[in-house]
């Protein structure tokens, strides 16, 4: 594909006219045109405006190469956001359980039962996409995975309290809902040590290459 209709492409997918982005660029229509017939090429000054407006780097214009390590990144941005939107949105269900069951259907345990395992599910989620969005870079690595562990304890730190409260409450059982803080503690250790096993790993690999 050449230069020409790659500019042709991205400009219908823009769903402007040649009148359009010439105006944009500050030249002629007939200069949009005669580029997309490859008659000219966009000269040197305009190689910057046209790559921003449509999102694209030079050689994506020039050759047809997209950068693969960008897009990499994206896909990796855009699959943890999407796995930890779904983690959150598991802690608040697991809440709805708890309540559902302890004042619509008088069966507390169960709904305590349905939170923990809801809990887990999410917890997991997260572990397990932070284990593989990891950076090739050792500092990037290192910063990034105590970022997400403390993230991880945070929100399950919050997760269980509100947990306890919720069900002391609807339960009245105050002698035994702070079982919950010893769970709390043993998910912040299962956390930290399925990275450090993690990172050790990765160093055992490292030091047989």
């Amino acid at each position: 594909m050449t230069i020409g209709e790659r500019l042709l492409n991205l400009r219908k997918e823009r769903n402007i006219s040649q009148e359009e982005l010439a105006d944009i660029l500050g030249v002629s229509r007939q200069t949009i045109s005669k580029w997309e017939l490859d008659q000219t090429t966009p000269d040197f000054d305009k190689l910057v405006p046209l790559c921003e407006y449509f999102g694209i780097t030079s050689d994506e214009l020039l050759t047809g190469k997209k950068n693969y390590v960008e897009e990499k990144t994206k896909d990796k941005k855009t699959s943890f956001a999407a796995l930890l939107s779904i983690s959150i949105a598991l802690y608040i269900i697991s809440i709805i359980f708890v309540v559902l069951f302890a004042a619509v259907f008088a069966q507390p345990i169960i709904g305590v039962c349905l939170f923990l395992i809801t809990v887990a599910i999410a917890t997991g989620l997260i572990i397990f996409n932070a284990i593989v969005n990891k950076s090739d870079k050792k500092e990037k690595v290192q910063k990034k995975e105590n970022e997400k562990v403390t993230l991880i304890c945070e929100i399950l730190d919050i997760i269980c309290l509100i947990a306890y409260f919720v069900i002391s409450f609807l339960t009245g059982a105050w002698y035994i809902t702070w079982v919950i803080f010893l769970v709390m503690g043993l998910l912040n250790t299962a956390v930290k040590l399925i990275f450090s096993y993690s990172k050790k790993e990765e160093v055992e690999v490292e030091d047989e290459e």
